[in-house]
């Protein structure tokens, strides 16, 4: 597996610690009778954080895009990718019918559980892999990697021996 996959997938487990965690607090907290509403905005954080991890070290070497242009498309991208992530929690509730009453409590946290943190996450993670590569970072090696230390320290000029100075 490449070093790229593995960043994403770290990322992607982070972002993903990020939105569970944010979709509990809120909705047992401020949006109680909105489920999907919770589970949107807390994505939407996550995809925040998520460009700042997957452009500065996921796809670290990757480019060719201005930064604006590059931006824009990845949240372009993100947004299609929320709504992947919350439609399998829409359906199982409005459309399969997995909320109290219907059910009981257990069963519908089961579910949304599984619709739209497992199965959501999943389609959207997969998603959002490929287009990002499609269209966001479109260019390997566009950047060079980052030297370890100062990022404007330049390597040292040969002396007349051919050997650093």
């Amino acid at each position: 597996m490449s070093r790229e996959i593995v960043r994403f997938l770290i990322v992607g487990a982070i972002c993903n610690t990020v939105s569970t965690v944010l979709n509990y607090v809120l909705k047992y907290t401020v949006l109680t009778d909105n489920p999907v509403t919770a589970l949107t905005i807390a994505v939407i954080i996550a995809t925040i954080v998520s460009y700042v991890l997957n452009r500065d070290w996921s796809f670290s070497t990757r480019g060719g895009r201005e930064r604006q242009h590059e931006a824009a498309l990845f949240f372009l991208i993100s947004g299609i990718g929320v709504g992947l992530n919350s439609a399998p929690l829409y359906v199982s509730r409005y459309f399969l019918g997995l909320e109290v009453p219907h059910v009981g409590l257990v069963t519908q946290e089961v579910a949304d559980f599984v619709s739209g943190i497992v199965i959501g996450s999943l389609v959207a993670m997969i998603f959002r892999y490929w287009a990002f590569r499609k269209w966001v970072f479109p260019q390997a090696n566009a950047r060079p990697q980052a030297i370890r230390g100062s990022l404007s320290e330049a390597p040292p000029e040969p002396g007349e021996n051919g050997r650093a100075a």
